[in-house]
C-alpha cells in the first residue's frame, strides 16, 4: 500500500496555535505589526489591527486576512491617548469578544543623532511616547484578562535596549524602560494567569529602517551569524511562539530575535 505524508503547510493548517483567541496589535498596519497580524490570524486568532495614520494600509492587512478566511478589524487610535485606547479596546471586544492577547508594537518616532546634539524635547517625546504606548493599552485590557484568569502581553522592544548603538540614546533608553515595565507586569500579573514577555529584534527590513544606507544593512548582515538582515515575518514567528499556549510557562522573558548577533 502506498501512503503519502501531508505537506508542511497542510500540517500547519491543521494545527492552529491561536484558535479562539482575540488579539489586539498596536501599530499593525505595516512592518512587524502587519506580519504578526497575518500570522496570528492564520493560526486562528481574531485580530484587532490598530493604526493611527495609515488607514489604507490597515485595510489592506484586514483584506489579506479575510482572503485567507480569517477574522480581523481595523481600529484607529493614538495609543498615547487613553480615551482613544479605551474606545479601541471596546470596539474589538464588541466584534470578537474580550481581548486575551495584546502585542505592543506601535512605534514612537525619534531623531537619530549623537547625544551631544540631542534636544531634551525630542528625548522626552520618545520616552514618554514609548511608555504611554505600552501603559494605556495594557491598562485597558488587563481588567478583562484578570476576569478571564488568563492573558498574554508581548512587547516589541529592540536589541539596542541592552546593546546601545551610537545615535540611538533616546531609543535605547525608551526600550530599556519598556523592558522594565513588562518585567513588572510579569511579576504582578502572574498570579492572575497573565504572562508578559519581550521580543527584541535586531535590524529588520521595514519602512522604519528604509533610511538606513544599504551598505550599513549589508555590513550588519555580515556580523549576524545567520548572515542576513531580519524580516518582519521573523519577528512575527517569535511573537506567535510566545503568544501560544506552548509557551504557557514563559513569562518575564527577553527574547532576542536578531539572527544570533545578540546572545544571552
Amino acid at each position: 500500500m502506498v501512503t503519502t505524508q501531508p505537506q508542511n503547510s497542510q500540517i500547519l493548517d491543521n494545527y492552529k496555535l491561536m484558535s479562539d483567541r482575540v488579539v489586539l496589535i498596536t501599530g499593525a498596519s505595516r512592518g512587524i505589526g502587519a506580519a504578526t497580524a497575518k500570522l496570528l490570524a492564520r493560526h486562528g486568532a481574531a485580530v484587532g489591527v490598530n493604526y493611527y495614520g495609515s488607514e489604507e494600509a490597515a485595510g489592506q492587512v484586514v483584506e489579506a486576512i479575510a482572503s485567507e478566511g480569517g477574522q480581523a478589524l481595523a481600529v484607529k487610535a493614538d495609543v498615547r491617548d487613553p480615551q482613544q485606547v479605551d474606545a479601541m479596546v471596546q470596539q474589538v471586544a464588541e466584534a470578537f469578544g474580550p481581548i486575551d492577547t495584546v502585542v505592543i508594537n506601535a512605534n514612537a518616532g525619534f531623531p537619530i543623532a549623537p547625544f551631544v546634539d540631542y534636544r531634551w524635547e525630542d528625548f522626552e517625546a520618545k520616552l514618554v511616547g514609548e511608555l504611554k504606548g505600552a501603559f494605556f493599552p495594557c491598562k485597558a485590557v488587563v481588567p478583562s484578562m484578570i476576569e478571564q484568569k488568563r492573558g498574554c502581553i508581548i512587547a516589541v522592544s529592540s536589541s539596542v535596549s541592552r546593546s546601545p548603538s551610537e545615535g540611538f540614546s533616546a531609543h535605547s533608553t525608551a526600550k530599556s524602560g519598556l523592558n522594565a515595565f513588562i518585567n513588572s507586569l510579569a511579576l504582578e500579573l502572574g498570579p492572575h494567569g497573565i504572562r508578559a514577555n519581550v521580543v527584541a529584534p535586531g535590524l529588520v527590513l521595514t519602512d522604519a529602517t528604509a533610511q538606513v544606507p544599504q551598505e550599513d544593512k549589508d555590513a550588519s548582515a555580515q556580523m549576524v551569524p545567520l548572515k542576513r538582515n531580519g524580516l518582519p515575518e521573523d519577528i512575527a514567528g517569535a511573537i506567535l511562539l510566545l503568544a501560544s499556549e506552548e509557551a504557557r510557562f514563559i513569562t518575564g522573558a527577553y527574547l532576542p530575535v536578531s539572527g544570533g548577533i545578540q546572545m544571552l
